[in-house]
């Protein structure tokens, strides 16, 4: 079973469990798949489809940054929660300590030793943490944070 095909089975899942929130959350994200799938002319990989849950995981969080800025924690929790049922069709996320080894990594082999050199180290730190979940924010503020 494909990821889109899991998705629409968790959808009538939550039907069944009356699971409005998960199944509101699904109902968007199912909506944003069909739209990319449109755009696309055929069938979602599971890399577009995994894809586009990170961009949809990345719009909730800048909305809670929003939200939180402005006093309004009502609904960076709704967006909190949506992101928690998006991420279990993500792969496990990088941890702190993945995202340092990967920096450094990348560091010592690009031989970076300055903030001219950030755009090669976050390709190459990107690269090293393919296959998981990455947030580009934390990465980014990582190498800045060693090339300084």
């Amino acid at each position: 079973m494909n990821l889109n095909e899991q998705i629409i089975s968790d959808i009538k899942d939550a039907m069944r469990a009356k699971e409005s929130d998960k199944l509101s959350t699904l109902r968007m994200v199912k909506a944003n798949l069909m739209n990319r799938k449109i755009e696309k002319g055929s069938e979602l990989t599971d890399e577009e489809v995994m894809k586009a849950l990170q961009s949809l995981v990345k719009q909730r969080r800048d909305s809670i940054d929003q939200y939180e800025k402005a006093g309004r924690t009502e609904l960076a929790a709704k967006e909190a929660a949506e992101i928690s049922h998006i991420e279990k069709y993500l792969p496990q996320g990088a941890t702190d300590a993945d995202i340092s080894l990967a920096v450094e990594v990348a560091i010592a082999e690009s031989g970076a030793s300055s903030m001219k050199d950030m755009g090669m180290v976050m390709k190459a730190a990107q690269s090293k943490l393919s296959g998981m979940t990455v947030d580009g924010k934390k990465l980014s503020e990582v190498v800045k944070a060693r090339l300084q």
